[in-house]
Order: C-alpha cells, then sequence, then structure tokens
C-alpha cells in the first residue's frame, strides 16, 4: 500500500519498513504502534499499524477508538488464530468497519480460497467480500485501497462538538531527549495548531504545542491538524509518568469533557531486575526512567535482596512485555541484568480484616495469618490441530484450567475456550503449548475478575535459617512437587561448608522437604607422617568438637555465593 500510493519512493522501500525496532525486524513482530498518511485517488488515508499481542490490548483498544474500520489480515498459510478473534472482537466492541483480508497469497504453502472462507463464516458475510492479497508482488493492493474508499465511512467530530476547541485522542506517543514527549493523537474536534496551550484531561498537566505534524511515515511538520485527522503533538514534557495511553488533549480551561475510556494500565506480571554489577545501579535506574518516558505502562519501585544488592521491582503487562523491556535494557543501555522469575500479584484478606495487595512472595503473611486469598484468573482461546487435542487435555489438567467451549473449523483444527489461573497461565503454559503442537498452536487471553486461591507461601531453609529471595507462592496441589524440586537444585548448586548444612523448604508452618549437605572435610592430619594412630584420632576428635561449638554458638553461618542465587531466581532459558 505504501509502495502503490507513493507514500515511501521505491529507493526507500524495504521489508517491514514500518518496524523501526531491531527487535520488531528480528522476530517479525509489531511492538510499537507507527501511524501513516498516504494520499490515493484525491482521498487522504490515516492507517495506524497495531501490535497483535495480548500485552498491548489495552493501546490496541486506543487505536481501534482512533479510527473508522480495520484490516482484519489472516495469513493465508496459517489461518484465522487466537489472536484474530481478540482482535475482532476489540474492533466490533468499537463499532469499527472491518474489512477481511487474506495476506501472503504467494506462498507457496497459502490456502486462500479456505482461509477466504474461514474468514467469511467468522465475518457471516459473503466471500466475495474477503480481499486476497500479497505484499510481496502487490497482487490485491489496488483492491484494498478500493474497498477502503468504498466501505469505511470519512472521520467526523463527534456529534453537538463542531466548534474549534480542539479535542484528541492519545493512542500512542514517543520520547526525544532534546524535543521530550510527541503525543500521537486523533483528532476528533477543532484544530490544533503550533503555539496552543494545552492540557492532559486525566494527568492535569499543562503545556505549549511546540510542534504539529503528521506522519508520512516520518513525523514531518504540519501548520495545523483538523478534526479528523490523525497526527503528532511535540509537548516538551520531560517527566515520566505524565503522558499515557488514552488520555485526552485539550485547550486548557475549555468547556469539552474528556473522551471515555480512559484507565491506566495494570501491571499483570512482576519480576525483579537487578544489574550484575551494583556500579551500575544509577545507569538501570535511569534507563527504566528513560524507557517510561516512551511506555506508560512500565511501573518500577527499588528494593534490596540480600546477596543480590539493590534493584527494581518492576510491573509488566504481561510475559512478552517483561522480555521486550529487559532486551532493550541490554541492547540500549548495554547492561547486563539479573530477572527474577516473574509472578503475578495476589489480594490478601489477613485474620485481623485486613486487605492488602502482595506482588512479591517474599512480603506474603503468614499461614496462620491469612484469611483469603484471591488471584485474577483468565480467559484463553486456544486453536490447535486436531492431533493435539489428547496432549492438550491433559495440560489443561495440570494447569487447573475449566473448558468452557469447544469449536471445529473447517480445516479441522480446534477451538477451545477455557479459563484458568493467571498464575498458570504465568507458569509456563504457552512454551509447553508450543512444544506439544510443534509451534502450530495460538493462544490469546484477556483477564477476567480475582477468584478465591488455594495457593500457598513456601520458603526455602538454609542451616534452618528462611532465605527471602528463594520464596515462592505455589498451589497447595504442587507444594510438595515444587518443595522437592527447589530443594534438590539448591542442594545441587550450593557448596559445601564446614558442616553439616540442612536444606529444607517449609509451607504451612511445616517442614515438607529436606536434604542435607555433607560437610567439606578440611584434611587436618596431612601433615602427620607415621607415629601412633591415637595422634591423628585426636586431630579428628578437635575438628568434630570446633563443627559441633560452631553450630551451637550460631557462628555456623552459610554464605550463599552471588551464583547460586542467580541460578535460584533467575528465569528458566
Amino acid at each position: 500500500m505504501l509502495e502503490r500510493t507513493g507514500a515511501i519512493p521505491e529507493r526507500k522501500m524495504r521489508n517491514q519498513v514500518l518496524d523501526r525496532m531491531d527487535l520488531e525486524r528480528e522476530r517479525g513482530i509489531t511492538i510499537k504502534m507507527q501511524p501513516v498518511r498516504m494520499q490515493y485517488q484525491n482521498h487522504t488515508l490515516n492507517l495506524i499499524d497495531t501490535p497483535g499481542h495480548i500485552d498491548f490490548s489495552y493501546e490496541v483498544s486506543r487505536a481501534l477508538k482512533a479510527v473508522e474500520g480495520v484490516l482484519l489480515l489472516v495469513d493465508s498459510t496459517q489461518g484465522v488464530q487466537a489472536q484474530t478473534l481478540t482482535t475482532l472482537a476489540a474492533a466490533q466492541e468499537q463499532g469499527c468497519v472491518v474489512i477481511p483480508v487474506v495476506s501472503k497469497i504467494d506462498a507457496p504453502a497459502a490456502r486462500p480460497d479456505e482461509v477466504a472462507s474461514e474468514l467469511a463464516d467468522l465475518l457471516k458475510v459473503s466471500k466475495d467480500e474477503v480481499i486476497a492479497v500479497s505484499g510481496k508482488t502487490g497482487a490485491g493492493v489496488i483492491e484494498l485501497l478500493d474497498a477502503i474508499i468504498k466501505r469505511i465511512p470519512p472521520p467526523h467530530s463527534l456529534a453537538g462538538f463542531e466548534g474549534n476547541e480542539p479535542r484528541g485522542l492519545v493512542f500512542d506517543f514517543s520520547y526525544s531527549k532534546h524535543r521530550g514527549v510527541a503525543v500521537y493523537l486523533r483528532v476528533f474536534d477543532g484544530v490544533f495548531k503550533k503555539g496552543q496551550p494545552l492540557v492532559f484531561h486525566a494527568a492535569g498537566k499543562e503545556f505549549v504545542a511546540l510542534e504539529t505534524g503528521i506522519f508520512t511515515p516520518e513525523e514531518t511538520p504540519a501548520d495545523s491538524l483538523s478534526a479528523g485527522e490523525i497526527g503528532y503533538i511535540v509537548t516538551g514534557i520531560k517527566e515520566p509518568g505524565v503522558v499515557a495511553v488514552g488520555d485526552t488533549v485539550g485547550a486548557v480551561r475549555g468547556a469539552l469533557p474528556p473522551l471515555a475510556g480512559y484507565e491506566r494500565p495494570r501491571p499483570v506480571v512482576w519480576a525483579s531486575v537487578y544489574p550484575e554489577s551494583q556500579d551500575d545501579l544509577p545507569l538501570l535506574r535511569q534507563s527504566l526512567e528513560r524507557l517510561r518516558l516512551s511506555d506508560s505502562s512500565l511501573s518500577f519501585e527499588e528494593e534490596s535482596s540480600g546477596v543480590l544488592g539493590r534493584g527494581f521491582r518492576c510491573g509488566f503487562l504481561g510475559l512478552l512485555h517483561l522480555e521486550i523491556v529487559t532486551e532493550r535494557l541490554r541492547r540500549e543501555f548495554g547492561l547486563q541484568l539479573i530477572v527474577t522469575i516473574p509472578t503475578i500479584s495476589y489480594s490478601v484478606t489477613t485474620t485481623n480484616g485486613v486487605r492488602e495487595v502482595v506482588y512479591t512472595p517474599a512480603k506474603f503473611p503468614e499461614h496462620g495469618q491469612i484469611e483469603m486469598i484471591e488471584e485474577p484468573w483468565a480467559k484463553v482461546i486456544i486453536i490447535v490441530p486436531p492431533d493435539v487435542l489428547s496432549s492438550l487435555v491433559q495440560l489443561l489438567y495440570d494447569h487447573e484450567a475449566e473448558t468452557v467451549s469447544t469449536e471445529t473449523f473447517q480445516d479441522g483444527r480446534i477451538e477451545m475456550v477455557v479459563e484458568m489461573p493467571l498464575r498458570e497461565l504465568m507458569r509456563g503454559f504457552f512454551d509447553t503449548l508450543k512444544n506439544i503442537s510443534s509451534g502450530y498452536a495460538s493462544l490469546s487471553y484477556e483477564l477476567m475478575p480475582e477468584r478465591p486461591a488455594d495457593v500457598v507461601r513456601l520458603d526455602i531453609l538454609v542451616a534452618e535459617e528462611p532465605v527471602p529471595a528463594f520464596a515462592r507462592v505455589v498451589a497447595r496441589r504442587r507444594m510438595q512437587e515444587e518443595a522437592e524440586k527447589m530443594v534438590e537444585k539448591l542442594h545441587g548448586t550450593l557448596p559445601k561448608q564446614l558442616f553439616v548444612t540442612k536444606i529444607q523448604a517449609r509451607a504451612l508452618g511445616r517442614i515438607v522437604a529436606s536434604k542435607s549437605l555433607s560437610a567439606m572435610r578440611k584434611d587436618v592430619t596431612g601433615y602427620l607422617y607415621g607415629g601412633d594412630v591415637s595422634r591423628k584420632n585426636k586431630l579428628l576428635d578437635k575438628q568434630k568438637r570446633g563443627k559441633k561449638k560452631m553450630l551451637e554458638r550460631g557462628t555456623g553461618k552459610v554464605h550463599i555465593p552471588e551464583e547460586v542465587f542467580m541460578k535460584m531466581v533467575q528465569t528458566e532459558g
């Protein structure tokens, strides 16, 4: 489309032209939204390339509110995926016109007719309304452009607000150290111009528009942005946490109310991030603040943890968001990081009636102090080939899932809708699903209200002293298995001490797994040569008494090396 409309000169064209980050180009996924304006047959088309992953569903919902229609792209080699169903539901909820498109029709494994029938059935439309295209050869692109003009209505101001007072919806933003934050917005009312005093309604922050412009797809200055247009405004703001997706930009002391639907992104998973060298702590803090200037969904607070030193407890939208943020910290800022196993938050009501949200196992109340625990659940859509069904049923049982519905597609693939604890979804569920399906499964999920949770805090004790960094919250049914696994893992990695060291797992106020690490025996008789055997026995007895005294006096402390901490708390793989 960019080529056919001349938005990008042929000499500047390349694959994945709208993917600006190396991470996006390497993985073939969209992480950062990218708007672009095109001219076709005297019509101006504003498009937004959005991420498809569920972690960014709120940002995508704001982008959908900024447009009148969507192109529902389905790969003709793969067919309808779980993410397709989620995106479609979000588009329909926003009242967008949906144009079904089958892509990659030039690929050797393409099934354009089959997939077009799937799409037509899904949308309950005629198969003739499905457009087949190839981004490689350009086949069907002109037909698609014509369909956009014919089927999608032109943008409009919101009813009743046709005046000149400006109002726009923020659907994304970027940051530059020279210009500060530039907000990407859809203008719903009035006109935005350079030099205007404006305000973010939710944040209550006032600023002056330093520049207005459009996307070609580069940021290109323009004199003004009018109702119906998509563009950007340079704010000059350099404070993290002020600008957020979904906020409304309007005139200072204007009469128009903010646009509906604004929410603050809520972290779904938590993980601790530590620099391998404590000298890099200031750099890690600066890097997180810098990322937050272009990603308002990232949250963090400083924490300290024994041998690992000081770091940050960070909140993420999901596992992909965690992976992207930590990878950007490594690539863009040159940091060497230790990232702990991700956890979710729990709502805990104590026996004295206090309800609190706990997002780190070390702060989980003791067993006798807990009245009730609640945890978030997720509604999960899974699409798999038919030969995977039996393995999937076992996997769902292992992860405490409850089946809601099952449906079979024309090509034999099976769609299952299940409900399961978010804790279990984050426990390597997707990786295992990909393994049992040889990569052919797809998954999408949405959060549900909290339900009562049957979980316990599992502590690891070394020489009868608890190690807070090793604490975990696990399902009661898997408590014994997890306890034995962690004790065995620590037993295999902890160096021997001068005395016998007990490694124990404690839950529900009792020891549920235990193993002893034999003492490192120093050869105190090595220098003896010949003589009576009683001399050797005397030295060995002295060594035994010394170890006993060390334990009795409490001086037999275990030093846990940093590499052992890293192996125990770092994310697997």
